[in-house]
């Protein structure tokens, strides 16, 4: 069974915007998944090497252009306030924190403060796609 060009640019397109519900990636790749889209709408005039130099073009172009359409310092409105942490957070780094539903790194607020895995954290706010968090015990002392 061979797939046409077109049938695969729709299967990419859709793997790659289902991929942002998924892991949040701040639209990357929902804009890479509406380029394999538009792709895949010229695909049986173009040949394959076109086609994927027509995708790397157009996905860079929309990247650029939805970062220079949305102001570096938009407040992200974070609709719930509590997470739970899924990995260890150790002072400093990175951890994995599960928000509404999706597992999202996290880091935290305090840079001297360890946080353990399965704790009740509070997202205070957003670094592109990484959330600040502080621990419930510095929020109840």
């Amino acid at each position: 069974m061979s797939l046409s060009p077109t049938v695969i640019w729709l299967v990419i397109g859709v793997v790659l915007c289902l991929f942002d519900v998924v892991l949040p990636t701040a639209f990357v790749a929902s804009v890479m998944g509406i380029s394999a889209l538009l792709v895949a709408a010229v695909a049986v005039w173009l040949p394959v090497n076109w086609q994927i130099i027509l995708w790397v073009f157009l996905s860079i172009g929309m990247v650029w252009l939805s970062r220079r359409l949305v102001p570096k310092g938009t407040p992200m409105k974070l609709d719930a306030t509590e997470a739970e942490t899924l990995t260890e957070i150790l002072p400093g780094k990175t951890g994995r924190v599960i928000y509404e539903g999706s597992s999202w790194a996290a880091r935290c607020d305090d840079f001297k403060v360890a946080i353990a895995p399965q704790q009740r954290v509070y997202v205070v706010g957003r670094r592109g796609t990484t959330l600040i968090v502080v621990p419930e015990h510095l929020v109840h002392s």
